[in-house]
């Protein structure tokens, strides 16, 4: 299990201790001043904040202020620690962002257990995020968050006029394969194409699988000239790979990839340039398959 980091802004040490001292299983970073902690937040990958809110120079209404106004801490969570009980501080706590407070001075169990379910909220929502965006076979990013991530991609690259390029992907003879060897060795086929297709594309590529035995990917900031060098590269990587399963037995397979650009013409999207990587790739298949077609 990933060890979660919380980062505790207090400006009282006797208060950092404490506080360290309930949250023993989680990795703690204490700060006694808020411009510390800011920076802190910024360069760290933390879970969740306690914040103090009577603190000298920053106090913690301010300190939440710009940690939710700056895009790389805007979504980690605060709970915010006081000795003030009034409705108007705690209003204010959480119309400035926080999602919680504890009362000073601190009771141990109340503390760990908010802590405990806020971590827990975080877990279980990365984890509906991630069944809602990855096919969970091939583990790839799913049809609908292609759709919607490339969506987002293609109007920055109207906004900044650069090339795009998407390649439409399909295993060839794939029912073949069904038949001849049965759908456990088919999956692993498509599995075993996931990881390759993910090995041999860039970090700012988007690979996602389209539906049975297709694939789709997003060149972003890539013509086709570029594209078709990565796609030729994953198409003899494919045809020189393996697939070894039971006991002795080996299987080699292909695919057939159609490329299309992305124009950035206002009235270009998505679904046009995808309806022409479909072509091209009607066309590498009717052509003997085994090759990328522009």
């Amino acid at each position: 299990m990933i060890e979660k980091t919380i980062l505790v802004i207090d400006d009282t040490i006797s208060n950092l201790d404490i506080v360290n001292n309930f949250l023993l299983e989680y990795d703690v970073i204490a700060s006694d001043n808020g411009s510390d902690a800011i920076e802190i937040a910024k360069n760290e990958k933390i879970d969740l904040v306690l914040l103090d809110i009577m603190m000298p120079n920053l106090d913690g209404y301010e300190v939440c202020k710009i940690l939710k106004s700056d895009t790389t801490t805007k979504d980690i969570p605060i709970i915010f620690l006081t000795s003030k009980s009034d409705e108007d501080s705690i209003e204010m706590a959480y119309d400035i962002g926080g999602i919680d407070y504890v009362t000073k001075p601190f009771k141990p169990k109340e503390l760990l257990a908010k802590v405990k379910r806020e971590l827990y909220l975080q877990d279980l929502q990365e984890e509906l995020r991630l069944l809602a965006s990855t096919d969970p076979m091939t583990k790839l990013y799913n049809r609908r968050y292609f759709m919607q991530i490339s969506e987002s991609l293609l109007e920055l690259a109207k906004r900044n006029g650069s090339k795009t390029s998407i390649a439409m992907i399909d295993v060839d003879y794939f029912k073949k394969v069904n038949d001849t060897y049965g759908h456990k060795v088919g999956d692993d086929v498509l599995v075993f194409l996931s990881s390759l297709l993910q090995e041999k594309s860039r970090k700012s590529d988007i690979v996602s699988r389209w539906g049975g035995e297709e694939f789709i990917i997003l060149f972003p900031n890539t013509d086709l000239d570029g594209a078709f060098v990565i796609a030729e590269k994953m198409r003899v990587s494919v045809e020189k790979s393996i697939l070894c399963f039971g006991n002795t037995q080996k299987l080699s397979f292909t695919i057939s990839m159609g490329l299309a650009s992305v124009c950035n013409a206002e009235d270009v999207n998505i679904e046009a340039a995808i309806s022409r990587a479909d072509i091209a790739l009607y066309k590498a298949k009717s052509c003997g398959r085994n090759r990328v077609i522009v």
